[in-house]
């Protein structure tokens, strides 16, 4: 059984970050693509390493795919 204290938290940069620099994006084109609740906070955790939720994982994609037209998916964006 995986205890909180024994889940690691901070993963190091992720590729999300990666593909928004390479794409020209910030974290604001993600927020207002996004047809779901997503904020400026969620995007720069999942960009950090923070370790995210996979609601709030997929949220992440979903918006990335809106403003990009692209077919990216999870593995893509994240280490974890």
């Amino acid at each position: 059984m995986i205890l909180d204290q024994d889940l690691e938290r901070d993963l190091g940069e992720q590729p999300l970050a990666r593909l928004l620099t390479e794409l020209g994006l910030k974290s604001h084109d993600l927020v207002a693509a996004s047809t779901e609740q997503i904020t400026h906070k969620m995007v720069q955790r999942g960009c950090k390493g923070r370790r995210l939720t996979k609601n709030v994982q997929g949220k992440l994609l979903r918006a990335l795919n809106a403003v990009t037209s692209g077919a990216y998916t999870l593995t893509d964006l994240f280490t974890y």
